[in-house]
């Protein structure tokens, strides 16, 4: 590159790893980002650290775990003292844009001024889910005025987006875009597709294994969730278009993830906030940069590891206190010391931990209601994901698995004091 990478961070809201075709998913939703995957470099145990919106979008600002940034539950603003990827970003001469969805301030929609975490150009709601609708795109702009955009949610906002690109395309540029799709409309708990595109995917076409053996409310919202995919796909597609026509294309870093999964009311009462996949595995793939030919990394990649790469392929230096680490060093072969397991932190419908290593997941919950943390958990669930992906056989009781069990138990507080909490006890399931 000749100057400095332009950087997109372009963000889903609650996709499933498996809605792609490069994680098997038949139904062709996604051929932009599998494209991109293939091209570029594919993070294909991706993982988030927080299963739930407002924490791990403070994960992701701030390469922190949620217990850290103090966010631990939806509604808790970002300290106005954290640093985020805007302030980086800033302070190494890029203009900084952010569009879409924020949940990180107080309120539903405006966001003051000192609540947005540094970003200089400012197109967003607080709460996007309940100031808009898949039809009614409210926002609000920099001088905190609503702002109606036409047409479809996703397209709105990537109309923002393109706009912002093609404005600032003589500067390096760094664009935050956050998409509510294909996370569901709070207001009357659905999942409303463009027009035309629900009844492509209805009728059971591709069911995944685990939804179709618990059900929940998978029948009644899979076909317009997948709508929603695919359009989301779509606009990566509209992204990638408009930078290969202004000549961006070769200069500039795509980051495509999503904050969390979804398990359609499968695994608890709402559709997130578990231990399981389908609550926090994610898409995750790089393109330009360092990231072309990248391959298919297998290490396990933790959302908090996605701030300090974006900083890294950039060329900033990574702060000492971020607890991710950049995945660069993997790609060029420079290390081969990689966690063997990722941290998950559970909020909101438990207070829970996990881990969950290549074979295994691991997973504690507490007595405790709505803290950030707690002394004491208990062991919830042990699966082996090595003869059963889907997590439908529970091993937590089994005194088979009590050697295993005893050996996550050490790697889970050992991670818990690595981000910085306290070592607690756990009690074994029997007790």
């Amino acid at each position: 590159m000749t100057k400095k990478p332009n950087v997109i961070v372009f963000f889903t809201d609650q996709q499933r790893w498996d809605t792609t075709g490069v994680h098997g998913n038949p139904l062709g939703l996604t051929p932009n980002f599998d494209r991109m995957a293939m091209e570029g470099t594919h993070v294909y145990n991706s993982f988030t650290c927080q299963p739930v919106c407002g924490p791990a979008r403070s994960s992701l600002q701030t390469g922190k775990y949620a217990t850290t940034t103090g966010c631990h539950v939806n509604g808790i603003p970002l300290s106005e003292d954290a640093r985020t990827l805007a302030h980086y970003f800033n302070e190494a001469g890029y203009e900084t844009g952010y569009i879409g969805k924020w949940h990180l301030a107080s309120g539903t929609g405006a966001v003051p001024e000192h609540m947005r975490g540094g970003y200089r150009y400012w197109l967003a709601s607080n709460c996007l889910e309940l100031t808009s609708d898949a039809y009614d795109t409210v926002v609000y702009d920099n001088e905190n005025e609503a702002v109606k955009l036409p047409g479809y949610r996703v397209d709105a906002l990537t109309d923002a987006a393109i706009r912002y690109i093609d404005q600032k395309k003589d500067d390096p540029f760094f664009l935050f875009l956050s998409y509510l799709e294909p996370h569901h409309q709070n207001s009357w708990d659905n999942y409303p597709a463009p027009k035309g595109y629900e009844g492509r995917y209805g009728g059971g076409q591709y069911v995944p294994t685990d939804l179709a053996a618990l059900g929940g409310t998978t029948h009644a919202h899979l076909a317009g969730y997948y709508g929603m995919v695919k359009r989301l796909d779509e606009a990566l597609g509209r992204i990638q278009d408009a930078l290969t026509s202004l000549n961006l294309y070769d200069d500039t870093i795509i980051l495509f993830t999503s904050d969390h999964a979804c398990h359609f009311k499968t695994r608890n009462y709402e559709y997130k906030r578990s231990c399981h996949e389908s609550s926090i595995r994610v898409p995750t793939a790089f393109s330009g940069g360092f990231f072309r030919s990248g391959g298919r990394l297998q290490e396990l990649v933790s959302l908090v590891d996605l701030p300090p790469t974006l900083l890294d392929a950039a060329g900033i230096p990574v702060p000492d206190d971020m607890q991710g680490r950049s995945i660069l060093p993997l790609l060029s072969k420079e290390t081969k010391e990689w966690p063997q397991e990722v941290l998950v932190q559970i909020s909101e419908s438990q207070v829970g931990r996990a881990i969950r290593t290549k074979r295994w997941k691991y997973s504690v919950t507490s007595p405790a209601s709505n803290k950030g943390s707690s002394d004491q958990y208990i062991e919830d669930f042990l699966y082996d994901l090595q003869s059963d992906p889907y997590e439908l056989n529970n091993l937590v009781a089994s005194k088979y698995h009590a050697s295993v069990r005893e050996e996550l138990r050490e790697t889970l507080i050992r991670r818990m004091l690595e981000a910085g909490e306290e070592a607690p006890v756990i009690l074994p399931a029997d007790k």
